[in-house]
């Protein structure tokens, strides 16, 4: 049970980690009181290596194939965008991407001549990997994968497609956004040459905030022009870290430090967080699902975190409205943000719910008082 409302919106925002509020306030008093380069250098420290080696060992990498950047989604397209994909290329994305990863995708198709194809799904919602087995070949230059929809709580199987498409030339690159900081996450085991997240959802870091992870391989992919004009920029920042190795050439010079404090403190909250009660999850697919008039939004086989639906009669705004006269945070999603599933599906907007470590089922208790007074109006 959360402290004033009770947040089920986690998948927007999470309430912040323990220390993270400190961590940026004590920063910004230290720069007005001593000055912001010299605030910078005291806490050089954490500011170059310790919120690196955080971020590493959240997701089983090294610090130095850790960069950060202002979102996740900023990360995704710096990377994805800067791709050397030969002419003629094929490229592969399934219906669940996000719509600025999907437009993003699109252009790059179109300026390197190559043809974007969208991976079936089974009856159950699930990735058709046989149909990627069968037509994997040499013309495949890179595979994006959402890990859990920012719609839908669908966890996608991002180990076995990178088993399958391991020793293939495709650049392999997953989107975990919803995932860090709610289940485990080993770059490791997925077998990606990037993946990117976002501070501010279940990490509980601070809005502007997202990192990466980069294996040192994919230099051979990015295009020459990029590393050029963004080398210069990182060496006043990390001029320690510029080896053939770093991420961080990925970076500009300029960030919020106070932010990247934040980070930091999420971070290495959640290495010792607890984990989400088992049981809240299904109370919360259970409460939607019971509610007359309600259509929950759970594709495939595996789910978590996250609780989307429908209403029959009342429109999600009102259905938003309602929870939160009685103190309970949700959120209205559109469904253009998933334009190859929802959208696709014509479905315009939903309510959307997600759960955390800070849920109890005494919270999904509520969310069912709530929303059953909400319907019966």
């Amino acid at each position: 049970m959360t402290a004033g409302a009770i947040h089920l919106n986690t998948a927007g925002a999470g309430l912040p980690a323990p220390g993270v509020t400190a961590a940026m306030t004590g920063y910004l008093e230290a720069e007005a009181a001593v000055g912001p380069y010299e605030a910078e250098q005291a806490r050089a420290a954490d500011l170059t290596d310790r919120v690196y080696a955080a971020l590493a060992a959240l997701v089983g990498a090294r610090p130095e194939h850790i960069a950060l950047f202002a979102s996740a989604t900023d990360a995704w397209c710096r990377i994805a965008c800067h791709l050397d994909v030969a002419e003629g290329s094929r490229i592969w994305t399934t219906p669940y991407e996000y719509a600025g990863n999907l437009i993003a995708l699109q252009r790059l198709a179109a300026r390197r001549g190559c043809t974007l194809e969208v991976i079936p799904v089974g009856d159950a919602g699930d990735v058709d990997l046989e149909w990627m087995r069968a037509r994997l070949d040499d013309r495949v230059a890179l595979v994006s994968v959402v890990h859990m929809p920012s719609a839908v709580g669908l966890i996608q199987p991002v180990e076995r497609i990178g088993a399958l498409l391991a020793g293939s030339s495709a650049v392999y690159l997953v989107d975990a956004c919803q995932t860090i900081g709610q289940i485990p996450v080993d770059v490791g085991a997925i077998g990606c040459h990037a993946l990117t997240a976002a501070g501010r959802k279940f990490l509980r870091g601070p809005r502007g905030t997202g990192f990466a992870y980069l294996r040192p391989d994919l230099w051979d992919r990015i295009d020459p022009v990029f590393y050029d004009l963004h080398v210069a920029q990182a060496v006043s920042l990390h001029e320690h870290r510029l080896d053939v190795d770093t991420a961080a050439r990925f970076e500009t010079a300029e960030r919020g430090n106070a932010a990247v404090l934040g980070l930091l403190a999420a971070a290495e909250y959640a290495r010792t967080a607890p984990a989400p009660a088992a049981e809240v999850y299904p109370a919360l697919t259970a409460t939607i699902g019971q509610t007359p008039g309600t259509r929950l939004l759970m594709p495939g086989s595996r789910h978590g975190g996250i609780a989307s639906f429908t209403h029959d009669r009342l429109p999600p705004e009102r259905i938003r409205d309602a929870l939160a006269e009685d103190g309970l945070n949700a959120w209205v999603g559109v469904g253009a943000h998933t334009p190859l599933y929802l959208a696709a599906a014509g479905i315009e907007r939903f309510v959307r719910t997600s759960v955390h470590h800070y849920n109890g089922v005494a919270d999904i208790e509520a969310l069912g008082r709530s929303l059953r007074r909400a319907c019966a109006a």
